[in-house]
């Protein structure tokens, strides 16, 4: 590896330090979701579970509630019943009181249990649920009788690479329990982290947003080295290549154009001249999470693409060396 090759990693690494101790060797995670019977997360039938917590910070981001990797209280306005328990119950610093209703300080560095626990509404609750290994198992397992017509368990996120230690462990149980395993990461990850679970995948959808480094920074926070590295790697893995997707959303303003989609796709078939390549349509609805959990939505309004707009992005793809393109 080059030196600026060590350096990208390095600065990886560093994000993924800062973004809290999800990072760090230890068998617990915190999930903010678990969605069953998913149909779009890998084949077949699927279990998907979201780890929280991720080192970029793109200004489309589908899922806010999963960017932090500490624990934090969510408000969700259409389930208060405007009681005021919440209010007598919290700390000093907490949350304020405004037209009838509480507004969530999420600067306040303690633990927000009390409030919690008193809403008889549960419209304040906490947006992510800790477990260690057996007890992510077990939830795993109600779901088996599904895995049997070709679906499994899809770990996504935030960034499931950011507690990847937990990651290759889960993934390492439910491979010897016979379940089909997938993960859906943006790549930014420490490369280590990610041969270690890499053989206990049966499918990795891998994200490529941006090709140019300094266009990637200013939509995510972070160049794109260390991911283009992690994905030459897979791609160049006679083992692992064929298990993968790379997924491109496209974004007004940001990837959507032809000149980003085209040179995504001369890099990834150049990487590897089969590799499997699918665009995302533009999903307009992710505003709606960014209320509940206190944080301002950048992108503008836009409608999906429609189907003559799509089929023009894939055959750009096409044009610049996609031979295995997947089609919704």
């Amino acid at each position: 590896m080059n030196t600026t090759g060590k350096q990208a990693v390095t600065s990886g690494r560093t994000a993924y330090e800062a973004a809290g101790s999800a990072c760090k060797p230890h068998w617990q995670a915190l999930v903010f979701d678990i969605k069953r019977f998913a149909v779009h997360d890998g084949d077949g039938i699927r279990t998907t579970v979201f780890f929280k917590g991720c080192p970029l910070r793109c200004k489309w981001c589908q899922n806010p509630e999963g960017l932090k990797a500490a624990r934090q209280p969510v408000y969700l306005k259409n389930q208060c019943i405007h009681c005021g328990l919440c209010r007598t119950a919290a700390h000093n610093g907490q949350l304020d009181w405004i037209d009838g209703g509480p507004v969530l300080n999420h600067q306040y560095p303690g633990n927000f249990d009390a409030i919690v626990d008193i809403c008889p509404a549960a419209a304040i609750r906490y947006d992510s649920t800790p477990y260690d290994l057996d007890s992510l198992m077990e939830k795993i397992r109600e779901d088996a009788v599904f895995f049997k017509s070709g679906g499994g368990i899809t770990f996504s996120g935030g960034e499931p690479f950011l507690q990847g230690h937990f990651l290759e462990q889960i993934l390492k149980r439910c491979k010897a329990e016979g379940f089909h395993t997938a993960v859906e990461s943006s790549f930014f990850a420490d490369p280590q982290l990610v041969k270690l679970s890499a053989p206990y995948l049966d499918r990795i959808f891998a994200d490529v947003k941006i090709l140019d480094a300094d266009n990637h920074r200013n939509a995510t926070g972070h160049d794109n080295q260390v991911i283009l590295e992690n994905i030459a790697w897979l791609l160049n893995s006679p083992e692992h290549r064929d298990k993968v997707i790379i997924r491109t959303p496209l974004i007004p303003g940001y990837t959507a154009t032809k000149e980003n989609v085209g040179a995504i796709a001369r890099w990834i078939s150049g990487q590897y001249p089969d590799v499997k390549y699918e665009l995302l349509n533009y999903n307009p609805l992710a505003s709606a999470k960014y209320e509940m959990t206190g944080q301002d939505y950048s992108l503008p309004d836009h409608a999906m693409y429609t189907a003559a707009e799509m089929e023009d992005f894939r055959q750009t793809a096409r044009d610049n060396g996609i031979r295995n393109l997947i089609e919704e």
